[in-house]
């Protein structure tokens, strides 16, 4: 194939000059043993290992599924296979390749399985954009172990990825790296003979920097690092600053340590902005807290907070939108969980807000923690078990269903608390209607109000 002599040309010349290969490339570990994170995926007797083992190559999975958020590590764990057992590694990308490069790439698969009996790994990125029909032309490959398919995806393969290729596939799902297994990353890229040979140092400042723009992503990091090195070179200097990286990458080191209290104050701020209603206060702390690379699903968890505590039943949609956030976060992580978040943030901040609901349950926490509860009323007492009706369980007990209204004038609390609100409604938005059921209901229920047939 072309793309095999073009793929050969170019991997020529970088082998005979690798600094002409990016810094991320470069770095691409040899073995699983160089793999940083995914530690669940690299033990002894694992998928992997067998992979890329000669003894059980034959009960090797032939199709994997890699799902993962970008930069953990997908394509260098489809190339170590390829490198480690020396099988021919042809990488296409769902967006620019179609059925007939993919047809293309089996067909030469088969004709070097056949001359030479090399087998080969087909890397297919960003699988989820195949359509159905692009997706059922892998299968005769996977079936046949014409290729070892070794499919990436950042989205949920249950969703994008159609049922028979998935069934006859392993997935393995990868997570962010760590800030810890960033730093090796770093430093192993800072001290290699394949990075930058200890030329140069990097400041702990900038160091921090790089972690904090790379969102668990080794690629954007290295990346950012290579920039970072080249700015320092062209000045002369040994050593890679916070302003020197800044300048190279573009991009200001947000004052924002998710360890520190920058990361509760900043937190912290977003909330009360929400509470306050100033929306666009509101989305610049989220933006501070994206680009400091912040978990996407402390703040959704945080927003989720909110839309309880600060809203309530001025708008009981807010609870839902934020859930929905959570949910949504946790499916598609960055960069597109940002566009998630920032419509659960606007309408969090601009919703009515209450705190009834927030007030109303200390309220009641605080008298059970005084002692006020008391026992159950008897007609609320379970009266299912043989010899309750003698206790006097249930008995006397209306069934609200039965009366008009469906409110029944009986008492339900405790004596100890009997007659106690906790729940004070405010007049803003949907809460005002929920005021009119609390005022209706309470006077139904203390027999003040006459039923109806209402």
């Amino acid at each position: 194939m072309d793309s095999d002599l073009f793929t050969a040309a170019a991997e020529a010349r970088q082998a005979k000059d690798p600094s002409l290969a990016p810094l991320a490339v470069r770095m691409r570990p040899r073995d699983l043993d160089e793999v940083l994170g995914q530690r669940h995926l690299l033990g002894e007797g694992s998928p992997l290992r067998r992979l890329v083992s000669s003894e059980s190559r034959v009960t090797a999975p032939s199709s994997v599924i890699l799902w993962g958020p970008p930069g953990t590590g997908k394509t260098t764990l489809a190339y170590v296979v390829s490198h480690v057992t020396k099988q021919r590694f042809v990488e296409l990308s769902a967006i620019t390749a179609g059925v007939k490069e993919v047809r293309a790439v089996i067909e030469d698969a088969r004709r070097q399985a056949g001359a030479q009996g090399r087998d080969t790994v087909l890397f297919l990125d960003e699988i989820h954009r195949f359509s159905k029909a692009q997706q059922d032309s892998l299968l005769p490959a996977v079936e046949n172990r014409w290729v070892t398919l070794i499919a990436a995806t950042t989205e949920n393969p249950y969703f994008s990825i159609i049922s028979p290729l998935l069934s006859r596939s392993l997935l393995l799902t990868l997570e962010s790296l760590t800030d810890d297994d960033l730093r090796e990353v770093v430093h192993r890229a800072l001290a290699d003979e394949r990075g930058l040979k200890g030329t140069l140092t990097l400041d702990p400042d900038a160091e921090e920097h790089l972690l904090r723009i790379a969102g668990g992503d080794a690629r954007r990091i290295l990346t950012a690092l290579e920039a970072g090195a080249g700015s320092a070179a062209d000045k002369g200097e040994d050593t890679i600053t916070l302003a020197t990286l800044e300048s190279a990458v573009d991009r200001a080191a947000v004052r924002y340590d998710r360890d520190g209290d920058q990361h509760y104050d900043v937190a912290s701020a977003l909330i009360k902005s929400i509470r306050g209603s100033d929306v666009d206060a509101a989305l610049h702390y989220l933006a501070r807290m994206i680009d400091a690379g912040e978990d996407p699903r402390f703040i959704a968890r945080r927003l989720m907070i909110s839309a309880s505590e600060d809203i309530g039943m001025a708008d009981p949609t807010a609870l839902q939108v934020a859930v929905a956030a959570a949910q949504a976060v946790a499916l598609i992580g960055f960069p597109e969980a940002r566009i998630t978040l920032s419509q659960a943030a606007i309408h969090l901040a601009l919703a009515p807000k209450s705190n009834a609901a927030y007030l109303a349950i200390d309220a009641a926490l605080a008298d059970v923690r005084k002692g006020l509860a008391g026992p159950v009323p008897p007609h609320l007492r379970d009266g299912h078990y043989k010899g309750a009706a003698k206790l006097g369980h249930a008995q006397g007990y209306v069934y609200p269903h039965d009366v008009p209204g469906g409110v029944a004038a009986q008492q339900y609390a405790p004596d100890a608390i009997h007659g106690r609100t906790y729940y004070e409604p405010t007049r803003h938005g949907a809460e005002a209607r929920y005021a009119d059921i609390a005022t209706w209901t309470r006077s139904r229920l203390s027999g003040t109000t006459t039923p109806t047939n209402e």
